[in-house]
């Protein structure tokens, strides 16, 4: 009862509501994306090109969930078995360095990997996701990170109480 009481605190204290467009905020984005295109004009494809190629990160997702499988010295069927992951989803994460997983296939294994608050950020930027503070989902999902509530029963247990999608597992 007292982990309930706590999460509706954090959930109070840090659930920010997301703003809405001004008609303000509308006509300025418009003309901002109309400069943009005229700006756009201008630059050849070879500045994109040796844009990305020389700011690209090769800290894939795939190279930080094995660096922290590593780390924690598990094994691979440990981390997939933890939180029902399918062994040949685990494999292609394995054998595809530029494999994109789903947001829930990353909060699943860094539940199985018990990460603390920082390295789910970490593993969850290196997929390109974050746990945004604008929704119940993601700031529950954060406080059982922050709290090292790593069971998924209890997890999908606050997430239901507050008509949140639950984790597949």
């Amino acid at each position: 009862m007292l982990l309930k009481r706590k999460l509706e605190k954090y959930l109070k204290e840090n659930l920010k509501p997301k703003k809405r467009l001004s008609i303000q905020n509308i006509l300025e984005s418009e003309a901002a994306s109309y400069e943009f295109s005229k700006a756009r004009a201008s630059y050849k494809q070879s500045d994109i090109n040796s844009f990305i190629e020389n700011n690209i990160e090769d800290n894939t997702f795939q190279t930080k969930l094995f660096q922290y499988i590593d780390t924690k010295n598990l094994k691979d069927s440990d981390v997939y078995n933890k939180v029902n992951i399918d062994r040949r989803l685990f494999s292609k994460i394995r054998s595809d360095k530029y494999y994109h997983p789903s947001k829930e296939t990353v909060i699943l294994l860094g539940f199985a990997l018990e990460l603390t608050e920082e390295e789910i950020d970490d593993l969850l930027q290196s997929a390109s996701y974050s746990l945004p503070m604008n929704t119940t989902y993601d700031l529950i999902i954060r406080f059982c990170f922050k709290e090292h509530i790593y069971n998924i029963n209890q997890v999908n247990e606050f997430l239901y109480e507050h008509n949140c999608k639950v984790l597949n597992n």
